[in-house]
């Protein structure tokens, strides 16, 4: 049976299961003694085992095992909570989210090796002195030590009266070739029965990585005498040990009532049956597992709208048909019509397009967690706005970028607590994580009470490094100043650490954001705090621009850059530093050219020149452009990987007759 049908439901499970495992242990660490938590993360624990198990992911299913094991313990007061047995935890969901990441990059279950992991488990909830007898006799195996794909093997066995054993080789220490002499012994008992566990794991057997002795578990008809004569008669073998193995059942405890329900994900994904032919290998092993897709949960009702929308489509397409060109007044009925339908189509799609941002924000508070112990700081993490929603291709690509602003705030922003004790604040500090809808864009702030940026010291890096001269620096505003940040390689740290210092932060925070349309601007006051402002639009997709023309082409810029249109007198231009700017509104604008900027020859000899004037964050820009052509919707198409780093461009549209016009990326240009 190919389970990587299966693959994608198992991944989109299992992350919102990790996320609600996430979320119950940061609690936990609060009131360790907190039964419900307990038992939440049990039934966690539980639903990734059963999943992982029918899908083969056999190291997810024997650390979930072990898991539960701990957390049952936990429950019944076997074992007392303390730090170090909630960092175990914490451990144990860091080892299954790299899991998951490696299945959702390759498919594959990866070599990730938490035996040690196990290991600890079981050492916090056994002794030598009261560990039971069956755990003590090698060739009897108690069924909390196999995973579950092993155990549902032995069932399947035990069912058609097979016999297990296991079997330990040691290869003879004059061997030249131990890959080679391994792979004749699996051979060999591949012609008697069939594999299903290997320590080490078949390919590093397979690869020769072992030190001279490596243990088997096989399933077969044939007896313990048989298996050795198979194997006596192989050279270069030291010795070889069959035992028969004994299972010990060990009934799992009954789960309370709270934590028994399983999702409609779970119930679909046990139900399949693991074929009597199981491949010997777990999914490490396999060659044809694929990448797993992308995917959007999307609710019924939105899917609905969806298609009630196209079947309105299909009706007017019918209509426009029958009407043709005989009578002009209905076939204008029939254009508005389906321009409402067209628009409300967008817009529903849209919304299936749209996922909330807390599928971003939710991972924050554990990092927090880690780096505020790291630093030996005190951080309150308050987040709002966590059902703002927004593309779903912007939120993958937004994550990155936050952590490294987080990550900036907690290491440049908040100082540590005896130093706020000094400064007159309160010893924990704070920091606001904030989303929240701003007419086509949606806004993100991070927002901490530390203290602020020292543009004196970042202008004294800045010179110090020869990004600007001193007199430069004496000229800068702050706000000058602190854009300094984003310079590639730029920091302000004295000390290079794991968490910063290293320059590689705010530049890419900014290349990131930009290469999504969006914008990134810094708010700070000395002592008191530091506030960044992320604005991003709600789609990549379709845009509303303004269409204008320069020298007999047409070009795109979108609405959201725009601040307003106006015309100006060639005459009042002046240049500063090099600089065509003009006092508009009271104040100093910078014009651009946008014909020297293309490359276009500028043949424009009128005395008025229309201007668009773009923002990007708090800046301004007025950009002269030959004539206005309308507001119109486009569809943004990529420029193809050969044009993609093209300047001053973020796409191209097909206009309604046909032409191509290039959109503007305004965030280049100013």
């Amino acid at each position: 049976m190919d389970m990587n049908q299966y693959l994608d439901i198992f991944i989109e499970e299992s992350r919102e299961h990790l996320q609600h495992m996430n979320d119950n242990l940061l609690e936990l660490e609060k009131d360790p003694t907190e039964k419900n938590l307990l038992n939440e993360i049990f039934r966690v624990a539980h639903t990734i085992k059963g999943m992982s198990g029918t899908m083969g992911f056999s190291n997810i299913a024997t650390l979930t095992h072990e898991m539960e094991n701990l957390l049952d313990a936990l429950r019944n007061g076997v074992v007392e909570p303390n730090g170090e047995i909630i960092n175990i935890l914490f451990r144990c969901f860091d080892s299954l989210d790299e899991y998951i990441t490696h299945i959702i990059e390759t498919g594959q279950e990866g070599e990730l090796d938490s035996t040690a992991l196990v290991k600890e488990i079981y050492n916090s909830l056994h002794n030598e002195e009261n560990a039971p007898e069956e755990t003590k006799n090698d060739n009897k195996l108690s069924s909390a030590e196999l995973d579950e794909f092993v155990m549902h093997a032995f069932e399947l066995a035990k069912e058609q009266g097979l016999n297990a054993y296991k079997i330990n080789i040691v290869v003879s220490d004059d061997c030249m070739l131990k890959s080679a002499r391994a792979y004749i012994v699996f051979s060999a008992l591949e012609q008697i029965g069939e594999i299903i566990h290997a320590n080490p794991l078949i390919e590093d057997i397979e690869e020769g990585k072992f030190e001279s002795e490596f243990t088997l578990t096989i399933v077969t008809s044939r007896t313990d005498s048989d298996i050795k004569d198979e194997l006596d008669s192989i050279s270069e073998l030291e010795t070889v040990t069959v035992e028969e193995i004994k299972v010990i059942e060990q009934p799992e405890k009954p789960i309370e009532s709270a934590s028994v329900e399983k999702t409609n994900t779970e119930q679909k994904i046990e139900t399949k049956e693991v074929p009597k032919n199981a491949p010997a290998k777990s999914s490490n092993t396999s060659s044809s597992a694929n990448r797993a897709g992308k995917t959007v949960r999307v609710d019924i009702d939105r899917l609905d709208n969806l298609m009630n929308l196209v079947s309105e489509l299909i009706i007017i397409k019918t209509r426009l048909e029958d009407t043709g060109s005989r009578e002009k007044t209905n076939m204008n009925e029939a254009i508005e019509y389906l321009e409402r339908i067209t628009t409300s189509l967008h817009d529903a799609v849209m919304k299936v397009r749209m996922v909330p941002i807390e599928r971003v924000f939710n991972r924050f508070p554990r990092m927090i967690r880690d780096l505020t112990k790291e630093l030996g700081k005190e951080i309150n993490l308050v987040m709002s706005g966590e059902d703002t929603e927004v593309d779903r291709t912007i939120i993958d690509e937004i994550g990155e970028p936050l952590i490294h602003m987080l990550r900036n705030s907690i290491d440049h922003g908040i100082e540590d607590p005896e130093t706020r004790v000094n400064n007159g604040k309160s010893e924990e500090g704070r920091l606001d994580l904030k989303a929240y809808p701003d007419g086509n864009s949606v806004v993100i702030e991070i927002d901490d009470d530390g203290a602020g940026i020292n543009v004196v010291k970042v202008k004294e890096k800045a010179v110090e490094r020869g990004v600007i001269t001193q007199t430069e620096a004496d000229e800068m505003t702050q706000e000058e100043a602190v854009e300094l940040l984003f310079n590639a390689g730029f920091s302000t740290a004295d000390v290079v650490s794991d968490v910063s210092g290293r320059g590689v932060g705010l530049d890419v925070v900014k290349t990131k954001i930009e290469s999504i349309s969006g914008t990134v601007e810094v708010k700070t006051e000395r002592g008191v705090g530091t506030k960044f402002i992320i604005r991003l639009p709600l789609t990549l997709a379709i845009i509303q621009a303004l269409l204008i023309g320069l020298k007999g082409e047409i070009y795109a810029i979108p609405l959201s850059s725009i601040s307003e249109i106006s015309t100006i007198e060639k005459k009042n231009i002046r240049k500063v530093r090099n600089q065509e700017v003009i006092l508009f509104r009271g104040k100093t604008l910078p014009l651009i050219s946008l014909s020297k900027k293309l490359g276009i020859e500028d043949t424009n000899e009128e005395e008025e020149t229309i201007i668009v004037v773009v923002r990007k964050g708090d800046k301004e820009a007025g950009l002269m452009i030959d004539s206005l052509i309308g507001q119109q919707e486009i569809v943004i198409k990529s420029l193809g990987k050969f044009l993609l780093d093209t300047p001053y461009l973020s796409g191209a549209t097909i206009l309604g007759n046909g032409k191509i016009s290039l959109i503007l990326d305004i965030n280049s240009l100013i």
